[in-house]
């Protein structure tokens, strides 16, 4: 029942946060779906704007947006929260190393959350502007781009958390780094399978989803290599 408690605690403490974020910025709500909507406004041909094909779409699109985004603001919380409820669990030598890792894994998903707003959109919006049919007008929902960023920016944001996963593997024992090495080829056509998998279906956006996938899983290897030098002689002894 303690760690029943202790769940609920933490879960509260996390949706807390959430909600205080959203509350600050409910008042600039279509400010925050403008901000948002504009790397497809930008792209979109003279005279062309997004629609709205449920009455109620105009009102409250723009509050699920500011949600989404108190919930992407919030993530250190919910991240630290989750940290905070395991941690008594770990052994001195691995809470260490996992303040380095809760740290890394706030920073990485942030960095994949701005690599599909800054590069991945207006490189995939240009795109699909410039293949438009003639006669065909590229008019879309805001429903619809709604879902589609939120798609987007949490399967890069969680793509990105790749190199966390890999140390936390190879730091746990449960594989050595030269195993992780020699799989290789199955992670590179994995990449591309999750890229094709969480991203919307375009060729374009699945590479880039799945290269820096790949190269992140990469460095991954070299941190833990760095962080554990004797681990995976250890895991291959132990599996021996």
């Amino acid at each position: 029942m303690s760690h029943l408690v202790e769940l609920r605690n933490r879960l509260l403490r996390a949706v807390a946060a959430v909600l205080v974020i959203f509350l600050c910025l409910a008042p600039f709500a279509r400010r925050i779906f403008t901000l948002v909507a504009r790397p497809l406004m930008d792209q979109l041909p003279p005279g062309s704007q997004m629609i709205a094909t449920q009455v109620a779409s105009p009102f409250i699109t723009p509050f699920k947006t500011t949600f989404f985004v108190a919930l992407f603001l919030a993530m250190p919380v919910v991240i630290y929260q989750t940290w905070a409820f395991v941690a008594p669990g770990l052994y001195r030598r691995e809470r260490r190393f996992a303040v380095p890792l809760l740290v890394s894994s706030v920073v990485l998903f942030y960095i994949g959350v701005s690599f599909a707003y800054f590069l991945v959109f207006p490189t995939v919006f240009r795109f699909l502007a410039a293949t438009t049919p003639d006669g065909v007008t590229m008019m879309t929902d805001i429903n619809s781009y709604l879902d589609f960023t939120l798609l987007t920016c949490f399967s890069f944001g969680a793509a990105f958390e790749v190199p966390v996963a890999t140390v936390l593997l190879i730091g746990t024992g449960l594989v050595s780094a030269e195993t992780l090495a020699g799989q290789r080829p199955y992670v590179f056509l994995g990449a591309f399978v999750v890229g094709a998998v969480l991203t919307p279906p375009d060729v374009l956006s699945q590479v880039m989803l799945a290269i820096p996938m790949y190269l992140l899983f990469e460095g991954g290897l070299i941190m833990a290599r760095l962080m554990y030098p004797t681990g995976a002689k250890a895991a291959d002894k132990s599996a021996a």
